[in-house]
């Protein structure tokens, strides 16, 4: 069976990882998705290890599959042209260029609609265009820092960091598929088309403040931002004998049982740690205890001890380790694909399980180029007219090696 958005045409004019990523996922779900390039291709081809082509590198090749790859100069008359036509064949366009570069392209909502009423418009960028930040551009990391994340992190480390993943760019990028989906849904009752805007920053501060509002939901606030529990110290995976732990006895049954397991049933009746209420009081005093308790044994001893109960725990794996992870294994989470240029790839196939539509790995992450004949065959033009495109530059074709 296809996915879940088998027929649907996507046109993406993204870059980086936000963009290519949300894209990434509408194409596992089934959607024919067109990644539209410049002549220099997608920022990220050149990222990371290469095994061959050097606009073939390993952070592309993440957040690619399942498109096929159009170069468009959108500068000139004849790509934007092809741009609309595209976008008038199109379901979905995907941008995450900022409204004001859109609409001096010529590729605003305005001008799409106006060749596709129907289309589901979606442009994800730093900042809603309403507010005063509406003009700045953004990446990952300028969105950490002004979503208020990377300060939670000065509670652990002292001063500000940032998280060492792209938290902002992955995060948002499944809020656009989210905004995508109930879009085509919406059509799909009414027959209408939209504009989606799905902003970086609104999108974080919502992510980040879900837990951290705190005394602040209610008004005037009873309390500072910030849930507690999360920002002790010596919240952390523990040390054992011979490695680390991952453990969290939330509720008080999970409480009572850990007290018993590691031999420390007095800990129970400590007026500190009776119940939830109290333990997050003494958050900082329950971290330091659960600590304590796990320094005696090995690892892989305490899995074993904990796995015959219902204290929530877990391995704490390396990157490297999570290739091999069992569990990943046995869902067979890792795919080898053999790619026709770059040889074999792994890949984590796409994590929700669509049991009546599945979605899966169609196509592999294409090179510069490589449909742009397809695609513009596919839109109407005549051989003559890309053959005359190719010879300005306005599309182009891989490098041949």
């Amino acid at each position: 069976m296809p996915g879940p958005l088998h027929g649907i045409k996507v046109v993406e004019f993204t870059s980086v990882v936000l963009g290519p990523l949300a894209c990434q996922m509408l194409g596992d779900m089934g959607a024919d998705v067109i990644k539209v390039e410049p002549p220099g291709g997608d920022t990220n081809r050149r990222l990371g290890p290469v095994r061959k082509n050097a606009d073939m590198a390993a952070l592309y090749l993440t957040c690619n599959r399942n498109k096929r790859s159009i170069v468009l100069d959108l500068k000139s008359a004849d790509g934007l042209a092809a741009a609309l036509k595209l976008a008038g064949k199109a379901d979905v366009m995907v941008h995450n260029f900022r409204p004001q570069a859109m609409a001096r392209l010529g590729l605003d909502y305005e001008a799409v609609s106006a060749v596709s009423p129907e289309i589901v418009y979606c442009g994800t960028y730093g900042f809603g265009r309403a507010g005063p930040y509406g003009h700045f551009g953004a990446l990952d990391d300028s969105i950490q820092a002004v979503s208020g994340l990377a300060m939670l992190m000065a509670q652990i480390d002292g001063e500000p960091r940032y998280l060492p993943t792209i938290a902002a760019d992955k995060t948002t990028g499944m809020a656009v598929v989210s905004a995508v989906t109930a879009a085509l849904f919406y059509r799909e009752r009414h027959g209408k088309g939209q504009e989606i805007e799905v902003p970086m920053f609104e999108t974080m501060a919502a992510w980040v403040m879900t837990e951290h509002l705190w005394g602040q939901v209610f008004e005037p606030p009873l309390d500072s931002a910030g849930y507690v529990r999360l920002m002790s110290k010596q919240r952390k995976p523990y040390k054992t004998s011979d490695g680390y732990i991952a453990v969290l006895p939330y509720w008080d049954n999970h409480w009572t049982t850990f007290c018993g397991v590691v031999g420390r049933p007095e800990l129970a009746d400590d007026p500190r740690f009776t119940d939830m209420k109290t333990r997050l009081a003494n958050i900082d005093d329950t971290y330091t205890e659960i600590a304590k308790s796990l320094t005696g044994k090995t690892t892989s001893e305490w899995l074993k001890l904990l796995g015959e109960t219902n204290v929530p725990h877990m391995v704490v794996n390396t990157l490297d380790e999570l290739v091999d992870d069992p569990h990943l294994k046995a869902t067979g989470f890792w795919e080898i694909h053999e790619h026709p240029t770059e040889g074999k790839l792994r890949m984590a196939r796409p994590a929700t399980n669509f049991f009546g539509t599945p979605s899966d790995i169609r196509r592999l992450p294409p090179r510069l180029g490589e449909h742009s004949v397809e695609i513009l065959k596919e839109a109407g033009f005549a051989d003559d007219e890309i053959e005359k495109m190719i010879a300005e530059g306005v599309t182009s074709l891989p490098s041949k090696n």
